[in-house]
């Protein structure tokens, strides 16, 4: 018992066979994700030592606030500070037995760098009540 083989069968298939292309293409995919480096990319800050014998604004006990202006002066409760008094004075509220909420709240037109500076500071004091205040102010453009 023969096939009858109509006129269709005959014809060459004109589609292409996309199988081995996909093949290579995720072959080539996983060569470029192996290939590729991790990114290891960190900024480097000099933080200051704490100053042990410097002037230091007063301590409140429930609640202190870290200013940055538009000329990137830190105020502690309103006072301009450095940033050895800063470390100083993180350390000391850090240590109180209750220790208070620290708030931080940068101009509009403080720098980058002066935040940035700022934010490492009062991570490597170990603070653990952190804040920032005054964000909704930029919740529309």
């Amino acid at each position: 018992m023969a096939m009858a083989l109509s006129a269709s069968d005959t014809q060459p298939m004109g589609e292409m066979n996309t199988t081995p292309l996909i093949d290579v293409m995720l072959v080539l995919l996983i060569m470029f994700i192996m290939v590729i480096p991790a990114a290891t990319h960190s900024v480097e800050l000099d933080l200051p030592a704490p100053c042990t014998d410097c002037p230091l604004p007063n301590l409140e006990p429930t609640r202190n606030k870290i200013v940055i202006d538009g000329s990137d002066r830190v105020l502690w409760n309103g006072e301009a500070i450095d940033q050895r008094q800063l470390s100083r004075l993180l350390v000391l509220s850090r240590d109180l037995p209750i220790e208070p909420e620290l708030q931080f709240e940068p101009a509009a037109n403080a720098s980058y760098a002066a935040s940035s500076r700022t934010l490492a500071t009062i991570k490597a004091s170990g603070v653990t009540k952190f804040g920032f205040v005054g964000n909704e102010r930029y919740r529309q453009f």
